[in-house]
């Protein structure tokens, strides 16, 4: 039993220190990881404040998101099954969403 309090202790340290804001996610962070679907959603909410909307990091998703930042019919904005899609976005929300 003591085990398993010390897994689950070490656990809640764990999680606790993953919960940190988002939206101070590091430029370095992964484009187009759940992590950094996160981070944009944060800063360019998609949804209607109920709960509703795409999900997050689908084609929907990333439709909304050029929608939001007026990007999409920008003729070099790059397909959004691409990861050049993220590397393009990502300053674009940096740049408009910045602390």
């Amino acid at each position: 039993m003591t085990r398993w309090m010390a897994a689950f202790l070490i656990l809640a340290a764990v999680s606790a220190q993953g919960g940190d804001d988002h939206s101070s996610i590091a430029e370095e962070e992964i484009r187009c990881s759940y992590s950094w679907y996160q981070f944009i959603e944060e800063a360019v909410a998609t949804g209607d404040g109920q709960g509703h909307g795409p999900d997050v990091g689908s084609a929907e998703w990333k439709s909304v998101i050029a929608f939001k930042l007026d990007i999409r019919d920008e003729p070099n904005l790059p397909d959004r099954d691409s990861e050049a899609w993220c590397r393009h976005i990502d300053p674009v929300v940096r740049q408009r969403y910045a602390d």
